[in-house]
């Protein structure tokens, strides 16, 4: 478990950009009044977040999902192929 200390520790990050994306993330913070720095990872954050969690989450269509739901509880016999490989080990 990570110590109260390196949850609070700041870490930079660097990144280059054209002048216009600049001049428009400037703008953009400061119609939300927030530090260009905090605009920015803010919505990194956000976005960041986002794409992990859809990485990390399966949706199945309602069919779909009983479909595996019944298949678990009632699982295929197995065959000889795949009692010959179990018995490999």
């Amino acid at each position: 478990m990570p110590s109260a200390a390196s949850r609070t520790q700041s870490v930079r990050i660097n990144l280059r950009t054209t002048p216009q994306a600049k001049a428009t993330i400037e703008r953009a913070a400061t119609m939300m009044g927030a530090t260009v720095s905090g605009f920015m990872l803010q919505n990194a954050f956000e976005a960041a977040r986002r794409i992990v969690a859809d990485d990390d989450s399966l949706m199945l269509s309602q069919q779909a999902f009983q479909s595996f739901v019944a298949a678990c509880e009632k699982p295929s016999k197995p065959t000889a192929a795949l009692r010959k490989l179990m018995a490999q080990r």
